[in-house]
C-alpha cells in the first residue's frame, strides 16, 4: 500500500535542490504528488506542529491514509539518508499517537523521503526500532525521453533480427 520509490519529475527539481526548494514544489504540485504516492492518501497540513518537551517541532507534510486509516507523517529530505533522520520520525510518531490519534485509528505511519539511499544503512538504522517507518526514495526524473526513445528503437531493431 505504500511505495518505496516515487518519481518526482513533474516538480522540475534541479539537481542540486534543497529541501526548502522540495517542500514548496511539492505544495505546488499537490494533486500529481498525491497521484504518486497513491490514491488513498489525503493531504491533511504542511509543516504540522507538534509539541515535545514544550518545544515546538514541525512534520514537514501529514496525510491521512483511508485505507490503514491512520495519520502518516512525511519528512523530506534533499540530501542522502542518515539513520539519525529515524530518531526524529519516531519522535514524530510519538507525538502524533500521543496527541492527535483518535480512539478508532492505527498508530500513525512515518514516511523519509530523500534521494537514493543506500539500502544497508536504511535496514541496520530501522532493524530495531518498533516505529512504522519507511524511508522511500525519490528520483528527480525518469530516463531522459531521447535516451528511452534510443533504446527501445535498438531494441525492436534486435528483435527483429532474432525473429527473422
Amino acid at each position: 500500500m505504500l511505495k518505496d520509490r516515487a518519481i518526482l519529475d513533474f516538480l522540475g527539481l534541479k539537481e542540486n535542490h534543497n529541501e526548502h526548494q522540495l517542500h514548496a514544489s511539492l505544495l505546488d504540485h499537490m494533486k500529481q504528488f498525491i497521484l504518486e504516492l497513491g490514491k488513498d492518501f489525503i493531504y491533511m497540513d504542511t509543516e504540522f506542529e507538534v509539541i515535545v518537551g514544550g518545544k515546538r517541532k514541525r512534520i514537514d507534510l501529514l496525510f491521512f491514509h483511508r485505507a490503514l486509516q491512520c495519520l502518516v507523517a512525511i519528512e523530506l529530505k534533499s540530501v542522502d539518508y542518515e539513520a539519525e533522520f529515524s530518531s526524529k520520525m519516531d519522535m514524530y510518531l510519538e507525538a502524533l499517537d500521543r496527541d492527535f490519534k483518535r480512539a478508532n485509528e492505527n498508530p500513525s505511519l512515518g514516511i523519509i523521503l530523500c534521494p537514493p539511499a543506500d539500502r544497508s544503512e536504511v535496514e541496520y538504522s530501522l532493524s530495531r526500532t518498533m516505529s512504522p517507518t519507511l524511508v522511500a526514495e525519490y528520483k528527480r526524473q525518469l530516463i531522459p525521453r531521447e535516451v528511452l526513445k534510443h533504446s527501445l528503437a535498438e531494441y525492436c531493431e534486435f528483435l527483429k533480427n532474432v525473429y527473422k
